[in-house]
């Protein structure tokens, strides 16, 4: 199958979830904009070196390590026009990638240091989708990206955030979510932004179960009211695979998430360099797939983990054994789940997903 699947993967029609804008920078545009910006905190001056200072800092292990590579990408987006071009060009890279619908997240929070304010940051990332999705299209690849606002855990602007979220709503803004290291700084700590959230009838997603355990996913279901789990890996802490019988035993936080088909926005390369797996073999993804658990395929960070959705798929294939109709429902999964209203999602599955996957079928993709 691998070899079957093989030279289609990138045409392949893709939903991605979980990206994070600053963490998807081209190794070109941070260098020059750094020179554009006077930013001089990079620790490499030439392009592929600094593309592998990135990869190498993110293999670590360590998600704070892993983190901290951020504050390169952070300084020097902070301009309107820097952001702007960071968000075209990420929308032209993933439409280039085969991925038809994408939420991107990013803190705007991080990127006032010259002055901007919040509203700015938001405009700017806006404008530079759209252009981006203009560029996309003329090139053959059309995109449609939608933002998620997050605040960061460490931080106190999460009700401010969450309200942007709302007022920016009808102009391609999906929803909100929080980010940042997890382990000290418990989802429940912006319970007054999740609570506003919702009586706004608006969408968001939470960071949990990455590097810290069941109960931070615990309290992002039951108290904050989280549609989707950010990673969510650490949900299989609570799944007995040792158990008699002749599948795993869940138990009843695991089932809680897998009745109520709580989508699970998986990073597998990510996760690997972070910790939370020892390999894509062995991640999760694939067993909680054959649990019937609503699983989605994400990236995380293309420029740390030098991945993109193709490159995730393709693992799997690999290394998990995965095939075009693994491929298909994970994409569809991602689609049913997306912050995107009912028809709109049925459309994009009905007349993009299913029809590229059965062009692949037919061998009519490549």
């Amino acid at each position: 199958m691998p070899g079957e699947v093989r030279g289609k993967i990138k045409a392949l029609p893709k939903v991605l979830l979980h990206d994070h804008l600053d963490g998807g920078v081209r190794p070109k545009t941070v260098l020059e904009l750094a020179q554009e910006t006077g930013y001089d905190g990079l620790p490499v001056n030439d392009v592929q070196g600094l593309a592998d200072w990135f990869r190498d800092s993110a293999d670590s292990g360590s998600l704070v390590r892993y983190l901290e590579t951020f504050a390169q990408t952070v300084g020097v987006m902070q301009t309107s026009d820097a952001i702007f071009r960071v968000a075209s060009e990420c929308a032209q890279d993933l439409a280039a990638d085969g991925v038809v619908y994408a939420e991107v997240r990013y803190a705007p929070e991080q990127h006032l240091e010259q002055g901007l304010t919040l509203e700015q940051v938001i405009e700017a990332v806006n404008a530079g989708f759209r252009d981006g999705e203009a560029r996309a299209a003329e090139a053959g690849h059309p995109i449609r990206v939608r933002a998620l606002l997050t605040a960061m855990r460490h931080a106190a602007k999460s009700r401010d955030i969450a309200e942007l979220a709302v007022r920016y709503r009808d102009q391609e803004v999906a929803g909100f979510d929080i980010a940042g290291a997890e382990a000290g700084y418990p989802p429940t700590r912006h319970l007054d932004a999740f609570e506003y959230l919702r009586r706004e009838n608006a969408h968001f997603t939470i960071h949990a179960g990455e590097a810290f355990g069941l109960p931070s996913i615990w309290e992002a279901i039951q108290w904050c009211g989280a549609e989707r789990l950010g990673h969510g890996v650490r949900i299989v802490d609570d799944i007995d695979l040792d158990a008699a019988g002749d599948a795993p035993t869940l138990g009843r936080l695991a089932s809680f998430v897998r009745d109520r088909r709580i989508p699970l926005e998986m990073c597998p390369t990510s996760n690997i360099q972070t910790g939370a797996a020892e390999s894509v073999a062995a991640h999760p993804i694939t067993m909680l797939k054959d649990l019937r658990f609503r699983v989605t395929l994400n990236t995380d960070n293309r420029l740390m983990s030098d991945t993109s959705m193709s490159w995730e798929m393709q693992q799997l294939v690999d290394e998990a054994g995965w095939d075009l109709d693994d491929l298909r429902w994970v994409t569809i999964n991602a689609m049913k789940s997306a912050f995107l209203p009912f028809e709109q999602r049925l459309d994009i599955i009905d007349t993009i997903i299913k029809p590229g996957y059965e062009a692949a079928a037919r061998g009519a993709l490549s």
